[in-house]
């Protein structure tokens, strides 16, 4: 049984009083013990939840070497006792072990992926049988189907709408259903990445009219820049929220100060929100969506960083967005390759007007692949001059199904690599894919024969629900971010914090994704670009990215100057903002406990002042070269 709520409390303030911004922080008081009301028991809950994650490594608080870790077997006991609503998503650990094996056979955790998963493995082994050469050398866009580019005025897709195959009609509805949006209400596009929807938008977006682009991301993202680009271009004003040092939650005076218009009759602008963080799982209210409305703002609602089924709780019809964007990928851990889709509420299709160059860069198809073209000596889609063009200028990305920074992509760098054990390089894909795009689908073709295959990933995820997911990330989530902060460089004084974490810490509301940084034991920062290195050796995908938009109050001056860093463009290399530069790890409801206690081992390992010059070591002896530390 769990330790008393007030042994828990005591020991853990006896270990660190809260005085460290980056130790266990001083646990609220309970809620006054009165008559409950609703929002009181939510409360209750909340507080019991936080004390019960803090004590999850009971009886330790802080751990000051990597070899005092308790056993995975002794730490997993103690997580089903303090958390006993997880053997409920046992569920999604059978999903796993039957569908997506591969993640066990390769022994690697996959903490970088961002989006909604279309196939399984299963299906991906299963898909073509008795098929001479391994699976696993096909190129990446070339599994489960391709996507081609259309020459198609957005306004017109809109309005009059295209023919479409059946292949594609069927995605179409399974996803429009997943996400919860009805088909009466919204029309869809598919584009061939997250930044090509943004950039759609901006182009057909009244910037003349309604002069103002507001976004509200603590992250740098490739995207979103594609979009500010775009915008200024045509003449928008372009603004963006900030967020408060520490918590990194938004500076509500400042936001609601940019949203509440003066002028009643006139539309301000493109306000762009997505409802919770990808990189800090920092959760944002629906009230600010609801503000913007009643203010004269069209809302782009961005819903790529979103759980799976998190979009069952939202009730769209409450708050009406304009458009909606959402990404997906292939296979998780096997495949990032996806699309991003573009919704667009049908009575807001007018408020888009034609963009000057009539026809629109980014709209794709999806094409269904046959068996015989699967292992093609040149692409399946031959490129004439306007696709060569097209495929230029938003050349084939993983990173919209992945992390914060992407390389050449939407946010991170490709998202999935380290999983894939391949016959094919990422310079022998590059030559395949330079004409055609990535995506997901539910049909194939088989042999000749069109076989109709349904969204497994999609299904699983319904058949799990929301509640049973919002468990199992919230557990897992939670346990991580105790188990990083419990980490402390030895013999320091009262011991330097080897992790912090930017946004929230233990929260019951957290999304489940989270940004930190490793120190050393001189409390200098460690460059997240090494530690997603080293995780890469030890066989751990995770993710990097810079937070930016940072409003530091006075008091927090000095922390201003030592935690900020120049953020630059990932298109122009121009100087944007001061930032922080981050590591960043996701959770879904195929993420187990093995996977975040395999992270937390791995970051333990920086507790020994040694570490980083070992493993220079041991990756010279190996590959025969030195690695830059």
């Amino acid at each position: 049984m769990l330790m008393a709520v007030s042994t828990v409390r005591e020991a853990s303030r006896a270990c660190c009083p809260g005085c460290c911004p980056n130790c266990f922080p001083g646990l609220p008081d309970p809620p006054a013990a009165t008559s409950e009301t609703p929002s009181t028991a939510a409360a209750r809950l909340r507080y019991e939840f936080e004390v019960s994650t803090v004590s999850s490594l009971y009886p330790n608080f802080k751990f000051t070497n990597h070899e005092s870790l308790p056993s995975f077997e002794e730490s997993f006991s103690y997580f089903n006792k303090v958390y006993p609503q997880y053997s409920e998503t046992d569920p999604a650990d059978k999903i796993r072990a039957e569908e997506y094996y591969h993640l066990s056979i390769s022994n690697h955790v996959c903490l970088d992926y961002v989006g909604h998963c279309l196939f399984s493995y299963s299906q991906l082994e299963n898909q073509c049988p008795g098929s001479p050469p391994p699976l696993h050398s096909l190129p990446l866009e070339s599994v489960f189907f391709d996507i081609s580019h259309k020459s198609v005025n957005l306004n017109s897709q809109l309005q009059y709408g295209v023919d479409e195959s059946e292949f594609q009609s069927d995605v179409r509805r399974r996803i429009m259903a997943f996400m919860n949006v009805s088909e009466d209400d919204y029309n869809m596009v598919f584009t061939a990445n997250q930044p090509a929807a943004f950039k759609l938008i901006a182009e057909f977006y009244p910037f003349r009219s309604s002069r103002n682009l507001l976004t509200v991301y603590d992250h740098q993202s490739e995207a979103v820049e594609v979009l500010i680009e775009s915008s200024k271009r045509r003449g928008a004003n372009v603004t963006s929220a900030t967020f408060s040092w520490p918590n990194l939650q938004i500076h509500s005076e400042n936001l609601r100060k940019k949203i509440v218009s003066k002028r009643k009759r006139k539309k301000k602008g493109l306000f762009v929100f997505p409802l919770q963080s990808r990189a800090t799982g920092s959760r944002y209210s629906y009230s600010w969506m609801s503000l913007a409305l009643e203010n004269k703002w069209h809302v782009l609602l961005d819903a790529s960083a979103l759980g799976a089924k998190d979009m069952d709780t939202l009730g769209l019809s409450l708050f009406n967005p304009d458009f909606l964007i959402c990404s997906f990928f292939k296979v998780f851990g096997e495949n990032p390759s996806g699309f991003c889709c573009l919704f667009v509420k049908k009575s807001s299709a007018s408020i888009l007007k034609d963009s000057a160059t009539g026809t629109s860069v980014g709209i794709v198809n999806l094409v269904p692949v046959s068996w015989p073209n699967r292992f093609p000596e040149k692409p399946a889609i031959i490129p004439t001059a306007e696709t060569k063009q097209k495929a230029d200028e938003f050349p084939v990305r993983t990173s919209f199904s992945g992390p914060l920074s992407e390389t050449g992509g939407e946010e991170h760098r490709p998202v999935g690599t380290k999983t894939k054990k391949k016959t094919v390089s990422f310079s022998e894909i590059e030559e395949v894919i330079d004409a055609s795009f990535e995506s997901g689908s539910t049909s194939v073709t088989l042999h000749g024969k069109s076989r109709k295959s349904e969204c497994r990933s999609l299904d699983h995820a319904d058949s799990l629900g929301m509640i049973k997911i919002k468990i199992r990330t919230r557990s897992l989530i939670n346990w991580l971010v105790n188990a990083l902060m419990s980490l402390r460089h030895p013999h320091s004084g009262n011991g330097v914090a080897a992790v912090r974490i930017y946004g929230p810490k233990v929260d019951f509301d957290r999304g489940p994704a989270v940004a930190f940084n490793v120190f050393d034991w001189k409390g200098e920062k460690i460059d997240p670009a090494l530690v997603q290195k080293l995780a890469d050796r030890n066989n751990i995908s995770l993710s990097v990215g810079n937070l930016q938009h940072i409003w530091f109050p006075d008091k927090h001056e000095e922390e201003k100057v030592k935690a900020s860093e120049t953020v630059r463009s990932k298109k122009t290399d121009d100087e944007l903002d001061s930032g922080v530069s981050v590591v960043t790890a996701a959770v879904g409801f195929l993420t187990d406990f093995e996977d975040v206690y395999k992270v937390w081992a791995f970051v333990s390992r920086f507790l020994d002042a040694d570490f980083l010059e070992k493993e220079t070591w041991r990756y010279k002896a190996i590959n025969q070269k030195t690695l830059e530390i």
